[in-house]
């Protein structure tokens, strides 16, 4: 572990090295198999603080290791690129020590593809634009009322809307406001802390493939 931890401090002094290092780090940690039990799931939360030091990580908005479960095209994908990697060297010419640097190769760029994947789906699945479309789509299926939808494109974009101003959005009385607000947090859509404060966006549990497909549940992959 001492030469581990010295060959990756050499190798991560630049941001591309970094993230060469965080991938080919990953897979070697779990050959060195230093726990008995674990070694999978450490190597992967390793790999998520490791990312976040480097400045590498999505502080809380994607994850490495879902796309590690997930993979590029299946399940276990996973498992088989570790394997690969871990398979016996191939002559001479492969590397000195007992493991394959051709396979490592190949192992760290998917890994790299995996993150970028990752990136990319967040990107896309977090876009205020997309985000405020599809709960736009979901108010408008669920609550009938056609002027609720615009009084939800609100309030993220103030990230707290004060009761009085919902009247100010939907070009209302200040009665039929306060019955839509009432309407929406019942529903689960809006939420506050008292009858009198300002109201937040929120994400009801049971339509959270509707606000963020694929994020949960198994899908078709991004």
């Amino acid at each position: 572990m001492d030469h581990f931890d010295n060959r990756f401090q050499i190798a991560a002094r630049s941001l591309s090295g970094q993230s060469i290092a965080i991938a080919s780090a990953h897979h070697r940690l779990n050959y060195i198999h230093p726990f008995p039990d674990g070694n999978g799931r450490v190597s992967r939360l390793i790999s998520h603080a490791v990312a976040l030091i480097a400045g590498l990580g999505g502080q809380g908005l994607w994850s490495v290791s879902r796309g590690l479960a997930r993979g590029l095209t299946d399940r276990g994908e996973y498992k088989r690129m570790m394997d690969l990697a871990d398979s016996p060297r191939r002559g001479f010419r492969d590397e000195r020590g007992n493991l394959p640097e051709a396979a490592l190769k190949t192992f760290s760029k998917w890994f790299l593809k995996v993150t970028l994947d990752q990136i990319t789906f967040s990107a896309r699945l977090f876009d205020l634009g997309g985000l405020d479309q599809r709960y736009r789509r979901l108010v408008g299926d669920t609550i009938d009322d056609k002027r609720a939808p615009a009084l939800i494109s609100a309030v993220p974009r103030h990230g707290a809307l004060e009761r009085g101003d919902a009247q100010i959005v939907l070009k209302t009385s200040e009665r039929t406001a306060c019955n839509m607000l009432s309407k929406l947090t019942a529903a689960g859509y809006l939420t506050t802390a008292s009858p009198k404060t300002p109201v937040r966006l929120a994400f009801p549990l049971d339509y959270r493939e509707r606000l963020f497909p694929n994020l949960f549940g198994d899908g078709d992959r991004p």
